[in-house]
């Protein structure tokens, strides 16, 4: 799947027919065209074919690799609009002119002048249109919104409106100049809260640092960043400390202290002291690149709300000019006195009417100005469709370790049994947990202050959810859960601890337990309470830890049921129960750390990953990703979805009432050319005004 860049694209119904158009040839496996952002993702071996076809729709489209070298599209955007701007001027001057005459002049001069005048305006206005028009008039296309401009000011010509003809052109012209003037500013608006990728990292070579593209830096090399300049690329730091700005990957506007050994990610700013970072990913593989290439595909992941008005506006133009052409035609034969002039303009101001751009514009247009913000608060939202996923949830699932507790354990305590000593305990402990990944083994592995020998370890079984077996100098040790005690048929006091520890037998007898502390996050209740406001009406906690713990933390953040003591699978059965009692159109969304949880996370209707900007498997899994360990930034995603959505809904219904409105008073003549043209480009520039509204949704 490659990237271009569509310049001038001006047109949302003209991306939906470049899309169909490609979507149609058998050389092309994929394709998605974004009006919104003026760019193309096509898989196909046949680029000559696809630039042929995009031509032969539009001509004035220019086809260019994302990565090419074909300049600064916003400047040549600016400059097409300044010439744009140049001829409406002058047209308007020119129009204004005829105007005055017309009412000065003798008949017949008068006439000659009207004709002369108000013809230079509309060709010098509307050549453009006319121009298109013929095209698609050649290849069969009848319902493009040039052909129906051309047949209406056409149209208004053969019955001497000469000034309407002309005035609609202008009013057109305007409309399509304050149109794509709105839209050139909506793509710079929304595209400037992604760009987060740094031009150049200062890369170290032969004790010097020069300027590099940060596509050639190796995973191993050394480069300095210095104040107020972008992380170029994923590195620890080697030297120096520094305030970093994080609010571009986070949200989060609070500047994070770094120093040596710390972790930088790409897109980060270094505000006071110049760091040494040795890199640790290549460009294409960094933060900022995965989270853009995230969004952009984000793009192509459409809502229902914009997969119903491509359908619909493939069928709404024709379905407009049948109806023109019936009120052109029947009040004339069946209503006495009825003149035929008259029908004719109320069919061709109909004709005006009846173009879908402020619905083809504002709806993707909103979705892309919603991910776009969410990703800026870091919020990653992998489709409009999630946004729209996410405003029907009303049930939150959450995992336990990660998610609503920070994390991060350590052995608090040590209680021993059958003559064994802490020491032991920790000891053989430690050992065994050498080959384990998992957090309580790590804390098990900091609290011991010996040597680990990972060698020692022998016969080594993992049981997920359970615990570890293993041989430790001969020894045979067993480490985990109440669960592995009695699967190992080990003789133990308590089943029930109201902490969470780690159990531990020696040669098949119980030596005793580490107390294992960790934190419920500060923000855990607070969400959980922002979630409740909003109308959440179930909250669930699946966790693998006890049940008492599980059960104390519960009570404390207000959630509605706890299970505990689950495996992977028993969380996966858990959730189906959910899902099925869930009522109808509502959904489920699953909050989990990432790769433990990646069942559950796949499975729920909204997966949540959260606190793991770097970990492949929470953004490969999960729908959506909180790129902090903030749990608050999940009541703000659904606020943000709901905003969106409401903004998108406003703007179907502006449009299509106002056009309905339009199409009435144009049946009983209330309504002319101008008010028709209103109708159609005035609605569309207020349709994007509104659909940048979500950028502010807070």
């Amino acid at each position: 799947m490659r990237k271009y860049t569509l310049q001038n694209l001006d047109c949302a119904e003209c991306a939906l027919k470049v899309e169909r158009a490609l979507d149609d040839l058998d050389s092309v496996d994929s394709v998605s065209v974004n009006f919104s952002t003026a760019t193309m993702h096509i898989d196909t071996e046949r680029m000559d074919e696809v630039i042929e076809t995009i031509r032969s729709i539009e001509p004035d489209i220019q086809v260019f690799p994302a990565e090419g070298s074909e300049g600064n599209p916003h400047l040549h955007t600016r400059m097409r609009l300044s010439r744009e701007l140049l001829t409406i001027i002058s047209s308007v001057v020119i129009f204004f002119t005829g105007l005055f005459l017309r009412e000065r002049l003798a008949p017949t001069p008068s006439a000659l002048a009207e004709y002369g005048i108000f013809l230079t305006v509309y060709v010098l206005s509307g050549w453009r249109v006319l121009y298109l028009a013929g095209r698609k008039l050649i290849q069969g296309n009848l319902f493009d919104e040039h052909f129906l401009m051309s047949v209406a000011t056409l149209g208004a010509i053969a019955i001497h409106a000469l000034p309407e003809a002309a005035g609609v052109m202008i009013f057109y012209r305007i409309g399509s100049y304050l149109e794509n003037l709105a839209v050139d500013r909506s793509r710079r608006s929304v595209k400037s809260l992604l760009e987060i990728r740094p031009d150049y990292a200062n890369l170290k070579e032969a004790g010097d640092f020069s300027k590099v593209d940060p596509k050639t830096v190796q995973v191993g090399d050394i480069i300095l960043v210095k104040p107020g300049e972008r992380v170029p690329l994923d590195g620890k730091v080697l030297s120096g400390e520094s305030y970093v700005d994080t609010s571009a990957l986070t949200g989060e506007p609070t500047p994070r202290r770094v120093e040596r050994g710390d972790t930088l990610l790409s897109g980060m700013i270094v505000t006071t002291g110049s760091l040494e970072v040795v890199v640790t990913r290549r460009y294409e593989d960094s933060s900022a690149s995965r989270i853009l290439e995230l969004v952009e595909h984000a793009l192509q992941n459409k809502a229902s709300p914009e997969k119903f008005i491509s359908t619909f506006a493939r069928y709404y133009t024709p379905a407009v000019v049948v109806i023109a052409l019936l009120v052109a035609l029947i009040p004339p034969l069946l209503l006495s006195g009825a003149a035929f002039s008259d029908w004719v303009y109320r069919a061709l101001v109909m004709l005006v009417i009846s173009c879908p751009c402020a619905l083809v514009i504002s709806i993707p247009l909103s979705y892309f100005a919603g991910i776009g913000s969410a990703s800026r608060r870091g919020i990653l939202v992998k489709g409009s469709s999630y946004i729209d996923a996410l405003t029907a949830v009303k049930t939150v699932v959450f995992d336990k370790t990660g998610t609503l507790t920070r994390g991060v354990f350590e052995v608090t305590a040590i209680h021993s049994s059958n003559g064994f000593t802490g020491h032991d305990i920790l000891k053989y402990a430690a050992i065994a947990e050498s080959h384990s990944n998992h957090p309580i083994g790590q804390a098990i592995r900091t609290a011991y202050s010996g040597e680990i020998d990972p060698g020692a370890v022998q016969d080594y079984h993992e049981l997920p959810g359970q615990g570890i077996t293993a041989r430790v100098h001969g020894r045979a040790v067993v480490v985990g859960n109440d669960s592995i005690l009695h699967l190992e048929g080990i003789d133990h006091e308590r089943c029930s601890v109201s902490h969470t520890v780690a159990h531990v037998a020696l040669n098949g007898t119980y030596a005793g337990y580490l107390v294992i502390g960790d934190e419920m996050k500060s923000d855990a209740a607070e969400a959980i309470g922002e979630l409740k406001k909003l109308g959440i009406r179930r909250t669930v906690m699946l966790t693998g830890d006890s049940e008492p713990v599980s059960r104390d933390l519960g009570t404390q953040l207000g959630i509605d049921e706890v299970h505990a003591g689950l495996l992977p699978r028993d969380k996966v059965r858990i959730l189906e129960d959910i899902l099925t009692e869930a009522g109808a159109g509502e959904k489920v969304a699953f909050v989990g750390d990432g790769l433990n949880d990646a069942p559950v996370i796949a499975r729920a209707d909204v997966g949540i990953a959260m606190g793991k900007l770097g970990s492949d498997a929470s953004i490969d899994v999960a729908d959506v990703v909180l790129m902090t360990d903030s749990l608050t930034k999940l009541p703000e995603s659904l606020r943000l979805s709901r905003g969106t959505r409401k903004i998108v809904y406003e703007n179907i219904v502006l449009a299509l009432l106002v056009k309905l409105a339009f199409v009435v008073l144009a049946t009983f003549g209330m309504a002319g050319m101008w008010e028709a043209v209103f109708a159609d480009m005035g609605v569309a520039l207020l349709a994007i005004l509104n659909a940048l509204r979500v950028l502010r949704v807070k």
